[in-house]
């Protein structure tokens, strides 16, 4: 059994209706596998400590920034830091596959900016995008490059 994490943090909840409907997806397709969902939003409220991962994990990163326009200012990220400071944790940096970035479009060059700033930071790859909730094609996109880097079969 291969187990699948997803480690996330969703403010909105745009982000958790994307991880569960993907997790929900993977599912569906894959034999073989646990989906593992890890929402640091939870960790930070119950008070919890962070942990090092002992196996690979997709990070999932909505975008939160000051005002601006992520070019001459706006590009410092607010609400979502835990992330971030999860994956420094340890060696869970090295750990991470890469990065899901979402945000909504209309923000332009602040689209994604924040996963794109962890790319930079941890040297992991932002894996994919998805806008506001993501739609099923977003799901299923994301969900091949995962059957990729986990290398699963197909369930039929």
């Amino acid at each position: 059994m291969k187990t699948i994490s997803l480690v996330y943090i969703s403010l909105s909840g745009n982000t958790e209706s994307f991880v569960t409907r993907l997790k929900d997806y993977l599912l569906s397709q894959y034999k073989g596998i646990e989906v593992q969902k890890i929402h640091i939003k939870d960790l930070v409220k119950e008070g919890k400590n962070f942990y090092e991962m002992d196996h690979p994990y997709v990070a999932f990163l909505p975008t939160y920034l000051e005002g601006g326009n992520g070019v001459d200012n706006g590009d410092v990220e607010i609400l979502t830091t835990p992330v971030g400071d999860f994956i420094a944790y340890g060696n869970n940096a090295s750990k991470c596959f890469g990065v899901v970035g979402s945000g909504n479009r209309n923000f332009n060059n602040q689209y994604c900016l924040t996963a794109k700033q962890y790319s930079q930071r941890f040297g992991f790859p932002v894996l994919a995008d998805f806008e506001m909730r993501g739609m099923l094609e977003d799901i299923k996109h994301v969900a091949a490059i995962i059957a990729d880097l986990y290398e699963l079969e197909k369930e039929n």
